[in-house]
């Protein structure tokens, strides 16, 4: 059994509170273990990515993939993405941190500025946040009404199954974390100077919604699990193993895609070879 089967959240109702935030399902045996395969896993994410890159600018490859982070405040998203991605080359990342939206991109449809920013072909993709906001944040904070956000669970059903059929794989990873946790970790943004940099009165906010994110979010999962774009649930109390598991979640897919280096039949090697030692 691979991370993927581990983690993708099963058909059908979810039930949050029913699952352990600290678990570490299809985890090596501890922090260490897991450490120290942080370096090979760096290096065969980086050499998959270029291949993805080079199938698209030598073949035309349409293909690319996006990986779409959510979360509660405080569940390791930033984090996530420099370390369980940080072999990558950065070239072929696009990075994009979806906050509140502006009033251009209000005037739009609530996509609209998804699909501005969404990877090139060859490209790898990470949404910190992303269109589920508009279906999480929306409800929870009662900023629409239900007769707004509701229909858009379909809309966004039909927009990812688009880039599906488009060639973009998507991998939508639900970093699961507990109430006491985020406590924990908020207190140290107020107590370290460091940290506090990152702290935003609204994140009390958003906790002091937090039952209503738990339903929205089991909602999103069960009504948003679908063929093209599965949900996958990381246990996220435990840093060392949220950025374990998106890693392999990362690396899985990448190698499920059979990427090879194209080949160029029309260099004359010999000839080439000749040039270059006569340059």
């Amino acid at each position: 059994m691979d991370m993927r089967d581990h983690l993708r959240v099963p058909s059908g109702p979810v039930d949050l509170s029913s699952i352990d935030t600290r678990a570490t399902p299809g985890a090596p045996d501890g922090q260490d273990a897991a450490n120290a395969t942080r370096e090979e896993t760096g290096s065969e994410l980086a050499d998959l990515q270029e291949r993805l890159w080079a199938q698209a600018d030598v073949e035309g490859s349409p293909r690319r993939v996006l990986l779409v982070l959510q979360g509660m405040d405080t569940s390791g998203k930033d984090g996530v993405i420099k370390r369980s991605l940080g072999g990558m080359n950065p070239k072929w990342l696009k990075i994009t941190g979806f906050e509140a939206p502006t009033e251009e991109e209000k005037a739009h449809p609530f996509l609209w500025r998804i699909r501005r920013a969404l990877p090139e072909p060859g490209v790898v993709g990470v949404f910190d946040r992303s269109h589920y906001e508009d279906v999480l944040a929306v409800r929870a904070r009662n900023l629409a009404p239900e007769e707004v956000w509701r229909p858009r669970f379909e809309e966004i059903n039909a927009f990812e199954r688009s880039l599906a059929d488009d060639g973009c794989v998507i991998v939508k990873v639900f970093l699961h974390i507990s109430h006491h946790y985020q406590l924990e970790r908020q207190l140290r943004r107020l107590d370290r100077p460091d940290k506090r940099w990152k702290f935003d009165e609204t994140d009390i906010e958003d906790r002091e919604h937090w039952s209503a994110f738990q339903t929205a979010y089991e909602e999103v999962l069960e009504r948003c699990n679908t063929p093209e774009a599965p949900w996958f649930l990381v246990s996220a109390d435990r840093k060392w193993y949220r950025m374990w598991a998106v890693s392999q979640l990362l690396l899985e897919t990448l190698r499920g895609l059979d990427l090879q280096y194209p080949r160029r039949p029309e260099l004359d090697i010999p000839a080439l070879e000749e040039r270059l030692r006569k340059s």
